[in-house]
This record gives structure tokens, C-alpha cells and sequence, in this order.
């Protein structure tokens, strides 16, 4: 039978770990929005190694599966992956321009239609909707008017924020188990209940 202080103390350090990689994440996050640029020259170089090697993996599992039914499909969506993350590789400007120019109409098609929805419907989320769509709107626009420019900054700052966000998740979850890993060390070594009012009624009846 394992021993509960070698596990614990097992499970202290892999949420140790799990804290340095959201700490990293962080300090990458805040890095990439004070250089927004490199930060979305950084995703599309990533977004497109993404692409080949998946294209690449797709293709040695359709190469494995030939005589199936779906083999020529699993080619095609193979090769157009690999051809994309080439393309995106070896122009990253040119995508980061593209996929800036899709985010903002998606913000603005998203926009109008909660603007349109909030005021056709005026459902209990009214007020809520119609900031999200006046937000989305402002947004694209925003985006559009000073696009290709706005390309330099808007991924990157999407990619920094989302690192940011994921760090600052990781460290929550780490702190929060070794924590929880310490109270049921604890728990088990003394053989009470933690430090609470449901513990302390417990503790008081076995005395």
C-alpha cells in the first residue's frame, strides 16, 4: 500500500510544477502586450507549424488507413493543411492581414446581429446584449478602419491575453490543489478533520 506522505508530497510537486508553467505563461502574456508585434508574428509562426505538422500527421494516418473508404478525403484535408501552414510559414504578415481582416467582420456581423436580436426580442438580457453588440461593432470598426495597420497588434494582443488568462488559471489550480493536497496530508496523518465548524463538532465528539 502506498504511503499517503510519499503521494502527497508527490502530489505537491506535480501542482508545484503546474504553478511554474502558469507563472511562465503569465510572464509570457505580459511580455507579448508590451511587444504586440512579436507576439503576433510569434502566433502566426506557431499557427502555421500547427498546420504542417498536423497535415503531416493526418497524412501518415491516411497513408495507414489506405483502402478505406475515407482515404482520398483524409489525403486532401491532409495536403491543404500542410499547404496552408507553408504558406502561412513563410508569409506571416500576410496572414496575420487576412485573419485580422476575418476577426474584424466577424466583430462586426456578431455585433449587428446581437444589436438587431436585443432590440427584436427585448428578452431579460436586454441591456447585456445590447452592450455586447455595440461593443462588437465599436470593435470591428475600430479594427477595420485601421487595418492592415491594426494587423500588427490585434493577434498578438488576442495571443497575449489568452497566455495571460491560461497562466493565471494554471496558478489558481496549482495553488488551490497543493493546498487541498496539504489539508488531506494532514487530515490523514493526525487522523482529524480539518480546521472547519463541521470539523471542529466532529473532533469534539471523538474526545
Amino acid at each position: 500500500m502506498a504511503d499517503p506522505a510519499v503521494e502527497g508530497k508527490k502530489l505537491r510537486r506535480s501542482f508545484g510544477w503546474l504553478t511554474l508553467l502558469g507563472a511562465l505563461l503569465v510572464v509570457a502574456g505580459l511580455v507579448g502586450l508590451v511587444y504586440t508585434g512579436v507576439a503576433t508574428l510569434t502566433s502566426m509562426l506557431l499557427f502555421g507549424w500547427l498546420l504542417l505538422i498536423g497535415g503531416l500527421v493526418g497524412l501518415l494516418h491516411a497513408i495507414e488507413s489506405r483502402g478505406s473508404d475515407y482515404f482520398w478525403l483524409a489525403v486532401v484535408v491532409a495536403a491543404l493543411n500542410i499547404a496552408a501552414g507553408v504558406v502561412v510559414i513563410r508569409h506571416p504578415h500576410g496572414t496575420a492581414e487576412t485573419l485580422t481582416m476575418f476577426a474584424a467582420l466577424l466583430f462586426l456581423t456578431g455585433g449587428v446581429f446581437r444589436l438587431v436580436g436585443s432590440v427584436v426580442v427585448q428578452g431579460p438580457q436586454f441591456g447585456w446584449t445590447l452592450l455586447q453588440g455595440a461593443f462588437g461593432l465599436l470593435l470591428g470598426l475600430l479594427v477595420l478602419f485601421d487595418w492592415p495597420h491594426s494587423s500588427l497588434y490585434v493577434l498578438g494582443l488576442f495571443f497575449s491575453l489568452a497566455l495571460l488568462f491560461d497562466g493565471l488559471g494554471l496558478i489558481a489550480m496549482g495553488v488551490g490543489g497543493r493546498r487541498i493536497v496539504s489539508v488531506v496530508s494532514d487530515q490523514r496523518v493526525t487522523g482529524e478533520l480539518p480546521d472547519t465548524p463541521w470539523g471542529e463538532g466532529q473532533n469534539r465528539s471523538k474526545g
